[in-house]
């Protein structure tokens, strides 16, 4: 088998758009492997050998077991853009088999030119037989391209889009890019929404509407307020800061209030659900969402712990109300991730005293802090200072 040489070969978005090297590799060699689709399309004689195989490790069996000097493993698009390469090429390596990697012209490079645009400033995404939120990929700031497939099409994640409020957003969809049947749609989220796409499609979605990023700590009075309890500025900067929210966590608020908290959330992370039980809390909420452009909040109307088993299992939780049910609901993150960071917020010290010894009991790594903030007020020409209620907040790592 050392004499084995690999070639990864790229086919484009269809022939037509197969490079000259790809063509000189499939002319070099003696057996083609990779999906029917792909073996149909490629330009070779009829008495070539031919293998059909998809998974990496069944690529690689096949492989070994063939005999072959220079076989071609044929990928769609590119190899290098969410392809199976990205497995095989290790595997080969383990092998100590040598390998090149023939590039080709990807359905993301296909559909810009479609479009009489560049597309180095997208934001790119699979849905190929993958977990996706459409949502949070749309509020990143810049345009959203995306692989589609299985169950996620253009039309599903479209739906998803405008079931959150963005169905406004321009969307355009490439169906059967650089093949028989090529067609290109532009319009809106809610109107690819309704239609009916080609297994072989992409989609591009523009950006959300978006509150400016910045760092946590939006001043209290840029949110619909009404007569609901609000986490004030310098806690919400504290709190998001003790949890240490990534881009891709998923969030939950408990006992969300006016929302503060979760907008902060949104604007930081991939998906929030905020839990809230009081119907103007809701209202409060939806008002903030919209205003602030926090489309990857969820609000969940009902009490915790009852309506958190039907959430996603969080990274970070965030809990300013509890509703008397703390130990319960600290039970319900634990057993949805264990390893779930938490923050509780807390002015009394029974809270305190509850959420420090349900932490610890449930083996999280604790830590108590207290935040007392005094804000000036003018009096004549003089500034006095006026105490705020003291915050205890109550973080939890989980092990």
């Amino acid at each position: 088998m050392g004499k084995m040489t690999v070639t990864i070969l790229s086919m484009g978005c269809g022939e037509d758009s197969l490079t000259q090297q790809g063509r000189a590799a499939l002319e070099g060699a003696d057996l083609l492997v990779g999906s029917r689709r792909l073996l149909e399309q490629a330009p070779l004689p009829p008495d070539l050998p031919r293998a059909e195989a998809v998974g990496a490790e069944d690529i690689l069996s096949l492989l070994l077991a063939s005999g072959a000097k220079s076989p071609c493993v044929l990928l769609s698009g590119d190899a290098g853009f969410y392809s199976g390469a990205a497995r095989l090429l290790p595997l080969l390596e383990g092998e100590g088999i040598p390998c090149e990697v023939i590039p080709g012209v990807s359905s993301l490079q296909a559909l810009a030119a479609r479009l009489h645009t560049s597309w180095q400033g997208w934001n790119l995404y699979t849905a190929h037989g993958r977990t996706c939120d459409p949502v949070a990929a749309v509020c990143g700031g810049k345009p959203a391209f995306f692989l589609t497939g299985g169950d996620l099409g253009p039309a599903e994640l479209c739906a998803l889009l405008a079931q959150a409020g963005l169905g406004e957003l321009p969307a355009a969809v490439g169906e059967n890019l650089g093949c028989e049947g090529e067609k290109l749609h532009t319009g809106t989220a809610a109107r690819m929404a309704e239609m009916t796409f080609a297994p072989l499609s992409v989609l591009l979605v523009g950006p959300a509407p978006r509150y400016p990023r910045r760092t946590p700590g939006i001043p209290d009075g840029e949110f619909f307020r009404g007569k609901v309890p609000m986490t004030k500025s310098e806690v919400r900067s504290a709190a998001l800061g003790k949890l240490a929210v990534g881009p891709e966590d998923v969030c939950w608020d408990i006992g969300a209030g006016t929302g503060s908290v979760s907008v902060e959330l949104a604007l930081q992370c991939g998906q929030v659900w905020a839990v809230e039980r009081e119907a103007e809390g809701w209202e409060l909420i939806a008002a903030n969402r919209e205003k602030f452009g926090a489309w990857n909040l969820r609000l969940v109307r009902g009490e915790a712990p009852d309506c958190l088993g039907e959430l996603p299992a969080p990274d970070k939780v965030f809990i300013g109300g509890s509703g008397g049910n703390l130990r319960e609901i600290l039970e319900a993150v634990k057993a949805a991730n264990p390893k779930a960071g938490v923050c509780i917020s807390a002015i009394a010290l029974e809270t305190l005293h509850t959420a420090l010894s349900a932490l610890e009991e449930l083996g999280y790594e604790t830590e108590v802090v207290q935040i007392a903030v005094s804000r000036a007020k003018r009096a004549g020409e003089l500034h006095l200072l006026l105490a705020q209620n003291p915050v205890f907040l109550i973080t939890g790592v989980g092990q």
